[in-house]
């Protein structure tokens, strides 16, 4: 008999659902990618319904239902805090004790209603209209959800799990980094075999995730989204100023204490995030700093930029010194990471090009998502006591495209709604062909194929491309299409085989979470004055001759793509490698601003139409902007995506 597993996590942030069958991954999908909110922290009905769906499994076949985290530890650590920064927090407490009360301390009735209400209507009738046959996401049987056996697991052993169980490595270090979780803000694993043994761990308030968080919300950006601008605004600085060093100096000799292990102690005196409302005691941060709070949308300068380098260094010196200390304690030559910090692309390359250890492998949904996927492989290895399988490929997550998938029946349904007009291609090579001469005539098209990715990364299944040597790329993605800020940079999506010729590098990166340096010979020297130049100037030097994915610091956060793993995206950009001698392309999120990556052909379409794309290519059907129907619509679209 085979053990079926269904994995949850909601109720904070990315809230997911992943199902596996005797520890082989089935499907994982995020619960925003179906009602269409960014970072939705509901109980993902939808998306528990499209992973039974895709399974073939009910909910009464499940072995058991796993939750991500341990929610009495984590109101034990919100009591204590608030008992220990007493009478601080007063506002904090009456508005979070409540609901803890109401809702978070009887989760198992709350998760086993939840379950049952999937069979009892349909939540998401307009996206069924996307569906010919069975239908991902429309009501299941009602079945009765008192008998499934529902276990929980501490947050972090999650993330280890979903770092490990999937990885190659029969053996390995695991690291994981994030805001926090019951109590630990870091942990230290060890993983061989089917077993995973905690190790070390770091505890609230100390947490490295949360101090980056911090500044993220100091220069304007919003927390648990916006972690990643912080991240690309950071090569804006000037790496030799002495704003910069003083910046640095500041963050470690008054606001935190970094051990030789890796470990931090934060000084609770400049964040409120324990028992506050804010990140960020505002007062004391700008009489240290001398640089009041950034407000939201305000133009960036200088000392933001300058700001946002000191305080990735001194993460990257965290993570690295973490990594050493893991692989002290284990001895070993494989490392596997998770947690939000994971997604820090900059510090997982440094990482990487350290050498601490020969290989390193990390899960693409990094953060609280992949615990709904590390909570089902931990229960079927740790609980069950599953044996892993060995690995066929490069892991065990088939590309990371989990999600739900679309025939051409349905893409021809969604197109008729929308009196959408198309050209279909019966032959896979044309239509490669067809779209690579597009791209390399300028042209911006969008690709939808197959199944959906997991994780917050588009890795050619939901993407938007563009010719990287075209030197107004950047800017036209980023002001005409994603309407979002022009600072942001974009990832180069590129051939294995052709990786070498342009980046320094020495390990695949399939999930475009490791950065990797531009080579010498395709950089452009950069102007005498450049790092005093201001921020618009620095963006619109060409670097490269690949500029549209070339980041300030000549590290694009880049993407291989693999023959076997995604065929059809693989064929694409060969076809455009044929055509032009360049084996890459801009690949971003197919999105705009503040919108989850889409997930239907309605809503592929819809973006579509409503930016400066130029094509569309939904399966195997080409859509040209130019003769599609106008569209209208009876409100402002922006008003449903908030500001990211």
């Amino acid at each position: 008999m085979s053990i079926k597993i269904l994995g949850i996590s909601a109720f904070y942030h990315d809230s997911a659902a992943a199902v596996i069958e005797d520890g082989e991954i089935i499907a994982a999908a995020q619960e925003e990618r179906f009602t269409r909110k960014k970072h939705d922290p509901g109980f993902p009905s939808n998306a528990v319904k499209f992973c039974l769906r895709q399974s073939g499994f009910s909910l009464n076949e499940l072995d058991a239902v796993i939750f991500y985290d341990k929610p009495l530890l984590k109101f034990e650590r919100l009591m204590e805090t608030y008992y220990a920064f007493a009478p601080g927090g007063f506002r904090s407490f009456v508005s979070a004790v409540p609901v803890w009360i109401r809702e978070k301390l009887f989760l198992k009735k709350l998760i086993r209603e939840e379950l049952a209400k999937t069979g009892t209507g349909d939540a998401s009738a307009s996206l069924n209209n996307s569906f010919t046959g069975p239908r991902p996401f429309e009501a299941l049987a009602k079945e009765d959800a008192s008998g499934i056996k529902l276990l929980f697991t501490s947050h972090h052993l999650s993330h280890a799990a979903s770092a490990f169980f999937p990885s190659p490595f029969e053996e390995a270090a695991i690291l994981t980094i994030d805001g926090a979780g019951e109590w630990a803000t870091a942990s230290i694993s060890h993983g061989k075999g089917n077993s995973l043994r905690m190790l070390k761990e770091m505890k609230f308030p100390h947490s490295a995730g949360l101090l980056y968080s911090a500044f993220t919300y100091y220069l304007g950006f919003k927390v648990n989204s916006g972690e990643y601008k912080l991240m690309g605004l950071s090569p804006y600085g000037d790496p030799g100023s002495d704003r910069v060093k003083k910046y640095g100096e500041l963050i470690r000799g008054e606001m935190i204490n970094i051990k030789a292990d890796g470990s931090v102690y934060l000084n609770q005196e400049y964040f409120k995030y324990a028992t506050g409302l804010t990140m960020t005691d505002n007062k004391k941060w700008e009489n240290l700093l001398g640089l009041p709070p950034r407000a939201p949308e305000t133009e960036l300068r200088q000392e933001h930029c300058d700001l946002a380098l000191a305080i990735q260094r001194v993460t990257e010196e965290i993570v690295l010194k973490m990594a050493a200390t893991a692989k002290k304690i284990t001895g070993s030559d494989n490392l596997c990471l998770a947690g939000g910090v994971a997604l820090n692309c900059v510090a997982n390359g440094k990482l990487l090009r350290s050498g601490i250890f020969k290989d390193m492998w990390l899960q693409p949904a990094a953060g609280d998502a992949g615990g709904a996927l590390g909570g089902a492989l931990a229960a079927y290895h740790i609980y069950f006591g599953g044996a892993r399988k060995p690995v066929s490929g490069a892991d065990k997550m088939r590309g990371a495209c989990l999600g739900p998938e679309f025939s051409d029946l349905d893409i021809r349904l969604a197109a008729r709604k929308h009196k959408a007009v198309s050209r279909h291609f019966t032959d896979l090579n044309e239509l490669c062909e067809t779209t690579a001469d597009l791209l390399a005539k300028g042209s911006v098209v969008g690709w939808f194929q197959g199944r959906m990715e997991w994780g917050p990364r588009a890795l050619g299944n939901r993407t938007i491309l563009g010719d990287a040597r075209d030197r107004d790329m950047q800017k036209r993605l980023n002001l005409k299409i994603k309407f979002r800020e022009g600072f942001r940079p974009f990832a180069p999506s590129v051939l294995w085989e052709s990786a070498k010729e342009y980046f320094n590098i020495t390990a695949p990166s399939p999930y475009m979470l490791l950065t990797a340096d531009v080579l010498e010979k395709r950089r452009n020297p950069l102007p005498p004055g450049y790092h005093k130049a201001g921020v618009r100037e620095k963006l619109y030097f060409i670097r490269s001759d690949i500029p549209s994915v070339t980041h300030l610091d000549y590290s694009p956060r880049l993407q291989t793509v693999h023959k076997d793993t995604n065929p059809r995206y693989w064929t694409l950009i060969e076809k455009f490698r044929q055509k032009t001698g360049c084996g890459l392309l801009v690949n971003t999120s197919f999105n705009v601003r503040g919108e989850p990556i889409v997930c239907t052909p309605s809503d592929a379409y819809a973006c579509f139409m409503r930016t400066e794309m130029d094509f569309l290519v939904l399966g195997d059907r080409l859509f040209d902007k130019k003769i599609q129907p106008p569209w209208r619509e009876t409100k402002d679209w922006k008003e449903d995506y908030g500001l990211d």
